[in-house]
This record gives C-alpha cells, sequence and structure tokens, in this order.
C-alpha cells in the first residue's frame, strides 16, 4: 500500500484502533499491583519493569496490525522485529511508554504507535487513555484530542532559553558524567525544570505547553513515534549532533529551531 493516496484511510484505521488499545490498558491501571504481572527486564538503569498491560497491548496492536498490512514490518518493545525485512514500511509500537509512572498510578504514560516509509517517521500517535487525550500527526498536520474537542497542535513561539520551561523525566537517564554534564548546562540556563513525564512531556511540547525536552538512553520505539507529532507541530527534535534521532539515544526537543541551536550550543559545548 503506497503512503500518498491512502494516508487518510490508513489514519482513520489507527484512529479507531488506538482507543481500543487504550481501554485495555486501563484495565490493569491503579489496579491492584498483586495483578499487574509485573516482572524486572533489568539494564542500564537498574530496575525496569514491564506488566500484562505492556504486553496486552502490544499483543492487540500486532495482531491488528498484522492483519490489515501483512505485507509491513513491526517494531515492538516486547516482541522485537516481525514482517518482511525488506518491507518500505515499518510500524513502531511502544505499548506502555511510562511504565514507572504506569505501575505508580500516575497518568503520564501513553500509548505509542509510529510509522516510518523507507526508514523516515511520517506519522505518530499517543494516546491517553485515562486522561482521553491523543495527540496524532501525519503527513505534515498534526491534532490534539481532548475532552473539548480538537484542535491543531502548535509549539510556543519561546526562542530564547532564559524563558524556556525544560522537561527531562529523570536525571539517570544520563549514564555518563559527561551527558549529565550537558544535561545541567542547559538546565542552568533556563526559567524553569522539573523531572517527570516520559512521552506525555514530549506531547506537551508539542501543545505549546512547555519548551524544551532533553533526554538520554532512549531507545527508537521512545521516539520515533513522537517525531511526526513535534515536526507537525512547528518544533524541532534530533540527536545532540542535530541528525534525525530515529536510532533513539541522546535526544533535544525544542519547540523552535532558536532554542533547539541554543540548546544544542550548550550541550556539545567544549
Amino acid at each position: 500500500m503506497p503512503l500518498e493516496a491512502p494516508l487518510t484511510d490508513l489514519t482513520d484505521v489507527i484512529d479507531a484502533l488506538i482507543p481500543q488499545a487504550g481501554a485495555l490498558a486501563l484495565r490493569w491501571f491503579r489496579a491492584d499491583p498483586a495483578d499487574l504481572g509485573m516482572a524486572d527486564k533489568g539494564g542500564a538503569m537498574g530496575f525496569d519493569p514491564v506488566t500484562e498491560a505492556d504486553r496486552a497491548v502490544e499483543d492487540f496492536l500486532r495482531a491488528e496490525l498484522g492483519s490489515r498490512f501483512p505485507d509491513d514490518r513491526i517494531i515492538g518493545e516486547e516482541q522485537g522485529v516481525t514482517g518482511p525485512s525488506g518491507a518500505g514500511r515499518c510500524w513502531v509500537i511502544d505499548p506502555i511508554d511510562g511504565t514507572k509512572a504506569f505501575i505508580t498510578g500516575v497518568p503520564a504514560w501513553g500509548i505509542l504507535l509510529g510509522l516510518m516509509v523507507d526508514g523516515r517517521p511520517v506519522a505518530g500517535w499517543m494516546h491517553q487513555p485515562y486522561l482521553g487525550e491523543t495527540f496524532a500527526a501525519a503527513g505534515g498536520a498534526g491534532r490534539f484530542t481532548g475532552r473539548s474537542g480538537q484542535r491543531p497542535l502548535r509549539t510556543s513561539r519561546t526562542a530564547e532559553l532564559a524563558e524556556a520551561v525544560l522537561y527531562c523525566t529523570h536525571p539517570n537517564v544520563f549514564t555518563t558524567s559527561e551527558e549529565r554534564a550537558a544535561f545541567d548546562r542547559v538546565a542552568g540556563a533556563v526559567r524553569l525544570q522539573r523531572y517527570g513525564g516520559d512521552c506525555y512531556a514530549y506531547c506537551l511540547l508539542a501543545l505549546g505547553q512547555i519548551d524544551l525536552v532533553v533526554e538520554s538512553s532512549l531507545q527508537p520505539y521512545d521516539i520515533i513515534p513522537l517525531i511526526p507529532i513535534i515536526e507537525a507541530a512547528g518544533g524541532v527534535v534530533t540527536g545532540r549532533g542535530g541528525e534525525p534521532p530515529v536510532e533513539g539515544g541522546f535526544v533535544v526537543a525544542a519547540a523552535t529551531p532558536e532554542l533547539h541551536a541554543q540548546a544544542l550550543a550548550l550541550i556539545n559545548q567544549a
């Protein structure tokens, strides 16, 4: 299925699937911890939980995408890569981005689904079912759907670090002293710096509520679905070298090109 003509039809399919995945996740949200089926995947940053909600949401999305688009490749956090190796189109799933928030009852998690064509992110969705919110973008157009209706996504016009609001999920995402020093240089230059948010912080940037997100240790599925959302809203998101952050790692997302350039300059300061 080529991208151009049926993009609207394709997004209609995903717009219908995402709320179903959200309803599935809510079966476990704020449930008895004994019912979460939680396990620790471990890793460089210590405790890395996975729950029955993660598994169930990814299983659901894989089954639905696989039945509708059998020629496409699928990458997911919990089950890795499936589908034809030469497929030009690839779906990227993070079933519960922010599992630590999820298991502690904080609604700063989301279901992420992205679409890549020939290695380029072209569409993305972040659904937060407890709040009834969806952030989505396709073909360069972004939209926010909430309890009060739908509106276009647009970043703030903040162009100076001294006026910016910066978010980062947690300081332990910076696993080296050099990375942490780079982040601290930016954090020391902004008006307000807050921790928390996971995928929700990037969406708040696209909504114009905050101005800057700087993080490291991201996996591709953490950021690929968010790239189209940020860019459609007018923001800029790259790695620390200015490259597309499709491999994850160190990521800088900013509301404006000016703000992004200032943040990168501090991050890469010798």
